[in-house]
């Protein structure tokens, strides 16, 4: 309250001048001039996340770059190399980040809310924004072997009884596997890393630890040894244990350097303490010449997390989930993979990753949870939308963070979308927080200005990717959509006068976006709708398709989306994915396929390419990064293994086979000879569906297609159409919904 009374701005202009400083009122009065005025101009919470992100590129900068000959982690290895596509020059960057290869993979147990990750060449991250370890190799002639400077290594995901990466290489003679998972032990969850070396020559396998994760630096202080040399206490606080005692164990502090500059040294103290935060330890197990491997397991116990859950087994966890039939086993793999990530972000508050993005947005939560609930993971999809009113204010708003205004409608579509797909299932304590969400969004409208934004929502700072604060058209669509979820839900809570008061609201705020874009359009000479009615057409107009997919509110091919869509194709592909040139800068994966659904739903065919980029871009792991680099092919923005990415692909594959349209039930609209050639089977579900749980099967036998469809209908069954590409139009009828079709050209 004070601070209302103080003249700050004074103050900090004083001191800008005493110290030679550009005025930073002046500077950011002049910065917050490229956006429209909004309440909201920088979200704090982007604010304190982007300051701990630079925080850290600031510790990088004065620990990294006049230390190049220590072992660093896979992404300062390539991006500090001048000789290499990923290399990135520093200059007068303040913050040195991870830009080019932001990639890892979260091992874990379905309903634990922890996620250590593992980074392309096995660096494992066992507590969350934490210190690592490193697998090594040291062999008898002296020559040392450090997994994150090999040009070639293999990694692969296990998704079995367990979630498990596996990282494998050769060098000198010698032969490594690590493998890196969570099990439950002495009831208690514990980070497993099984490591195995051969080699002809022998030498010893080393366990190191490191101070950096794939975000980089992360302070070691002190590490000392465990009784017997059977591990380590890191900090005072974190214990590293051995399956055995080691054979010899190195310590080195910062100002002796890197512990892999001593490997031939011989053992000292117990221990070592680092002022700066840089401490660095190896232990040594001897592997004998061409023994038969050597086997070592190092354990990591995890904190309990509050309240303690049991966790399922990943089998059990995943046991619900609609079920994938393709010849295509990449596809196949992707899919089962995304169905587990998908279940690991969700164990607490969904989350969009398990590490930069470990926190809650409602557009993420949303956009994730109803490809969940499509594949039939419903009382997952239950249990956080119970959560959704402790995060709503008084007023109505659903907070994540402040200007986001497409949260409202984000969250009351996925209410009315849970209700459909349950056969009319939810939660009566909904329909308080609904109405107020919705008269919150009627509120909030403008009520003056010219035909551009009267009736609109506020200008807000909307979805990062689309650039400066601005009266983005996503965050009406979402609205219009969210209105119509709530008078919905509100009817069949018999409220019928404030059902049809946000019913209104939604034709009303119809109509004003369309206004707004056709006045839009002529005004600009735009050939379609761009992100906001103050843009030229750019990338962000990717937001405006949400019109399309995946609130359906205009008719499958609409002139206007397709216009849209068709400008977004031609102009912002590079090599077949979608590039976001605002704040990504990358190709982004679930952009890439929310342009490919609304390609799908209109029956162009230019949706399989789309779709075809994305697979052969996942990870060795099956992952996506929030966006890729174009010339690394690494993360190069956001989390490592998004969510956002694994739900579009879930959602995707599902109306590839069973797509719903004004009432009907359209079958395979998806499967083209690329995805379902002859001489082979596709099948998909149960998935979830307004008119009942399906099941999809579809055999090509030579110049038939056979088609077969079961459901549990929760009423009186829809109209079916099956609308194979390259297959005549059928519909599917009752009693046995079997039907063959005949090639278009028969």
């Amino acid at each position: 309250m004070i601070g209302r009374f103080l003249p700050w701005k004074y103050f900090l202009r004083l001191a800008a001048r005493r110290f030679d400083f550009l005025d930073p009122i002046s500077l950011m009065a002049r910065a917050r001039s490229f956006a429209q005025p909004s309440e909201v101009q920088e979200p704090i919470e982007l604010l304190r996340a982007g300051m701990v992100l630079h925080a850290r590129g600031l510790l990088n900068t004065k620990a990294i770059q006049h230390n190049l000959d220590w072992v660093w982690p896979y992404w300062v290895v390539r991006q500090f190399n001048p000789a290499d596509s990923s290399f990135v020059p520093r200059g007068f960057a303040i913050s040195h980040i991870n830009l080019t290869h932001r990639n890892w993979t979260a091992v874990g147990l379905p309903d634990l809310p922890l996620y250590p990750v593992v980074d392309p060449r096995g660096l494992l991250t066992p507590i969350q924004d934490g210190w690592s370890l490193d697998c090594w190799f040291y062999d008898s002639r002296g020559r040392a072997c450090f997994p994150s400077q090999l040009e070639q290594v293999e990694q692969r995901l296990e998704d079995d009884d367990n979630r498990r990466v596996v990282t494998q290489w050769e060098s000198a003679g010698a032969r490594v596997r690590v493998r890196a998972e969570v099990r439950e032990s002495d009831g208690r969850p514990t980070v497993v890393w099984e490591l195995t070396a051969r080699s002809q020559s022998g030498g010893w396998l080393v366990v190191a630890l490191r101070p950096y994760n794939p975000e980089g630096i992360q302070f070691v202080e002190r590490v000392s040894t465990l009784e017997q040399r059977t591990g380590w206490l890191v900090n005072k606080k974190q214990r590293v244990r051995f399956a055995e005692p080691a054979d010899k164990m190195l310590y080195a502090n910062y100002r002796r350097g890197d512990v892999s500059h001593e490997l031939e040294g011989e053992e000292g103290a117990a221990g070592i303490d680092c002022r700066i935060g840089m401490a660095t330890a190896a232990a040594f197990f001897a592997v004998d010449a061409g023994e038969a491997d050597k086997k070592l397991t190092v354990e990591v116990p995890l904190s309990l997390p509050s309240p303690r859950t049991a966790p399922e087994s990943w089998p059990a966890a995943a046991s619900q989930a609609a079920a994938l039939q393709v010849p295509d086993a990449r596809l196949a793999f992707l899919y089962r993979t995304a169905v587990r990530t998908l279940i690991h972000l969700s164990a607490a508050d969904i989350v969009p990753g398990p590490y930069t993005y470990n926190r809650f947005w409602f557009r993420d939560a949303c956009l994730m949870l109803h490809p969940l609930l499509a594949i039939g993971l419903r009382q997952r999809c239950r249990a956080q939308l119970d959560r959704f009113e402790r995060r709503q204010h008084g007023n109505g708003f659903f907070h994540s963070q402040a200007g986001e205004w497409d949260a409202n409608g984000q969250v009351l579509w996925l209410y009315e979308r849970y209700r459909q797909l349950t056969g009319g299932d939810y939660n009566p304590q909904w329909l308080k927080p609904i109405a107020k969400a919705g008269r919150w969004l009627d509120k909030k409208r403008l009520s003056t200005g010219d035909d551009k934004y009267r009736g609109l929502l506020p200008a807000g700072f909307s979805a990062e990717h689309f650039g400066p604060n601005d009266y983005y058209y996503w965050d009406d669509f979402w609205a219009v959509a969210g209105l119509k979820g709530a008078a919905a839900m509100l009817r069949q809570g018999g409220q019928p006068r404030q059902a049809e008061a946000m019913q209104n609201t939604a034709g009303e705020l119809t109509a004003s976006i369309e206004r707004s874009i056709a006045a839009v359009m002529a005004e600009r000479k735009l050939a379609a709708m761009p992100a906001s009615p103050n843009r030229r057409l750019d990338s962000a107009a990717i937001g405006s398709l949400v019109v399309d997919y995946p609130l359906q509110l205009w008719g499958a091919g609409d002139e206007r989306s397709m216009a849209a869509a068709d400008y977004l194709f031609a102009n912002c592909l590079h090599e077949g994915g979608f590039f976001q040139d605002m704040i990504h800068s990358g190709v982004n994966i679930y952009m890439t396929l929310m342009l490919a659904q609304t390609y799908l739903r209109a029956g162009d065919p230019r949706f399989s390419p789309l779709l075809r980029r994305a697979v052969e871009l996942a990870s060795a792991t099956g992952q996506w990064p929030e966006a890729i680099h174009p010339r690394t092919g690494g993360g190069c923005m956001g989390d490592g293994q998004h969510g956002w990415a694994a739900a579009e692909l879930l959602m995707l594959i599902r109306n590839m086979f069973v797509l719903e349209e004004e009432g009907r039930l359209l079958l395979g609209k998806g499967l083209n000879e690329q995805w379902l050639p002859p001489a082979t089977t596709a099948a998909f579900g149960p998935t979830l569906t307004p008119y009942g749980p399906v099941s999809v099967n579809f055999e090509h036998q030579g110049r038939e297609l056979a088609v077969r469809l079961t459901g549990d209908w929760y009423g009186a069954p829809p109209e079916i159409m099956v609308e194979v590409p390259g297959w005549r139009k059928q519909p599917l009828t009752a009693p046995d919904y079997c039907r063959r079709l005949a090639a278009e050209d028969n």
